[in-house]
């Protein structure tokens, strides 16, 4: 189905009799997901519909708040010694996981160092890290080999968030699935209720203790004020505008661009934004295999790359929907730079067919992956096999559903065995600002994002990232990065657009945050 096809769907869906709501329906809040749930697990995938599960489902540490400075969250506070090298942190009291055994110090330190061996941030880290351990009950300490200011960020940042499960779950292999989603969040997940492509619920946690103070951003008091969320896959937006104009369903978190006049056109139905920061398309070659392994490959691809083609595909020609951004940190941020980006500006497909023949492309075959029901990546993913396309390249273009791609993701093997040349996905502008939270510009190898790619120069400069507190040398190592970013060619930055959500009008206490959450949120 085509977006204007979608639209004309939306239409005659919007006219559609409103339904009798179920008695109970007005305390739980029904939800239309950006994406199919099938992981449970934040620490061994990075796709973001898991993320929010996540967030329903567990606590942080500390967390992030609108201005992004770390906030105490499950911790009381923490203390750090004059020299820098031992922090100790402490417990709030009252913490209680869903199946009521006690939050203890133990399963804050499984819990880290789970987490530890996947998040980009805290690999960067952990080199300075002597010990994690216990010290009583509600007390965990930090030993350091040097000092590591940025510490707190790493715990609290909201990229890769490091999630406190109970110790049994936690010293479960961090590239191993959990299975088990107990959590000592504001929500308890449904397992019983659970069918991937369709349907999942959480329920109130009715021990849960929020911070008592106002929510900002993702610090400060999580309440929960809803008896039960639930997570309804409508993956043709046209049945879900339907859905949400006829009272349906009350939020829905992506609503495809083309379908924004319509919302707007209901008194019912509210359309702002809510996250901080644009969402910013990501196009990701596997490194691995033919014929991305060749950086020169790579390079001739990204030559041929217009990002206004792909922000035209997702968020139409909106004024203000869009803006190219031909680096790999955050547009207007400290560290935006387009230092080595002259390829990226390039846009012209001859030359890019020549620099292919250069490279010695030899006919390989291009496994590029699309998901249906995700139609934002959808659309970047189709731009892309129109571009493979036309560039003369054997392309295979596979159909999925999210769910299944963010599995297919994980293989390393060659094409010809269920393996992938390039897949899309999105990012928030949050989570690139800095070299320590972008998963993209990772590059060492088999620890580094799906795609694997595997350069020392760029870790170098992560890593000198990290240990200067100089703002111009901070902005001179951004440049380095970008330029060498562009060499390497692992990802093609494809610019962001804005993504509004929508949510009917008896719906309250919404409130703009780096991440989908619905803590403070009531219906009436």
């Amino acid at each position: 189905m085509q977006r204007r096809d979608l639209f004309k769907a939306g239409l005659a869906a919007a006219a559609m009799p409103a339904p009798v709501l179920a008695q109970g329906a007005a305390k739980t809040l029904r939800v239309i997901p950006q994406a199919n749930l099938t992981s449970l697990d934040p620490v061994w995938t990075t796709a973001v519909v898991t993320r929010n599960h996540a967030f329903l489902v567990y606590d942080q540490l500390c967390a992030q708040d609108s201005k992004g400075e770390i906030k105490p969250q499950m911790a009381a506070g923490w203390e750090t010694a004059a020299d820098g090298l031992t922090w100790n942190f402490t417990l709030r009291e009252g913490l209680r996981f869903h199946d009521g055994e006690p939050v203890l110090a133990k399963d804050c330190v499984a819990s880290i160092r789970r987490w530890a061996r996947r998040d980009p941030f805290m690999q960067a880290l952990w080199p300075g890290v002597a010990a994690v351990e216990a010290l009583d009950d509600r007390r965990f300490r930090f030993r350091l080999n040097k000092p590591i200011p940025l510490l707190p960020l790493a715990l609290g940042q909201t990229q890769f968030p490091c999630f406190i499960m109970p110790e049994r779950i936690a010293q479960t292999d961090a590239f191993q699935q959990i299975r088990d989603p107990i959590g000592s969040g504001p929500f308890r997940f449904r397992p019983d209720e659970w069918n991937p492509g369709q349907r999942a619920v959480w329920e109130k946690f009715d021990r849960y203790q929020p911070r008592q103070e106002p929510v900002d951003g993702l610090a400060g008091g999580r309440a929960p004020k809803l008896d039960s969320v639930e997570w309804t896959v409508i993956s043709d937006s046209g049945t879900a505008a339907g859905a949400m104009t006829a009272g349906e369903q009350d939020y829905w978190e992506y609503p495809l661009h083309d379908l924004l006049p319509l919302l707007r056109r209901s008194r019912q139905v509210v359309v702002e934004q809510r996250l901080l920061e644009g969402t910013y398309g990501i196009c990701r070659f596997n490194c691995l295999q033919p014929p991305f392994n060749n950086p020169a490959i790579r390079r001739a691809v990204a030559m041929a790359v217009d990002q206004r083609d792909y922000l035209r595909a997702v968020a139409g020609n909106e004024a203000g929907g869009w803006e190219a951004c031909e680096g790999v940190f955050t547009c207007h941020t400290a560290l935006a730079n387009e230092a080595g980006s002259e390829i990226l500006k390039t846009r012209d497909l001859d030359k890019a067919k020549a620099a292919l023949a250069a490279a010695g492309y030899k006919g390989e075959k291009v496994v590029l992956i699309t998901p249906g029901d995700y139609p934002q990546i959808n659309a970047l993913s189709l731009v892309t096999a129109d571009l493979i396309r036309r560039l003369g390249m054997n392309l295979e273009l596979v159909a999925a559903d999210w769910g299944t791609l963010i599995q297919r993701r994980t293989s390393k093997e060659p094409v010809e065995r269920g393996g992938w040349s390039i897949i899309h996905t999105t990012s928030s502008g949050q989570s690139l600002t800095l070299p320590v939270f972008h998963l993209f510009l990772r590059t060492n190898g088999p620890q580094a994002w799906f795609g694997w790619p595997e350069d020392a120069e760029i870790e170098r400069l992560r890593t000198a990232w990290t240990e200067t507190g100089d703002p111009a040398e901070s902005k001179r190592i951004a440049e380095a990065l970008n330029r060498r970013a562009m060499e390497v060619m692992a990802y093609i930055p494809l610019g962001f657009y804005w993504q509004p959500s929508a949510w009917r009008r008896n719906v309250t206490g919404m409130f703009r945050a780096p991440a989908t959450v619905f803590w403070n949120v009531s219906k009436a």
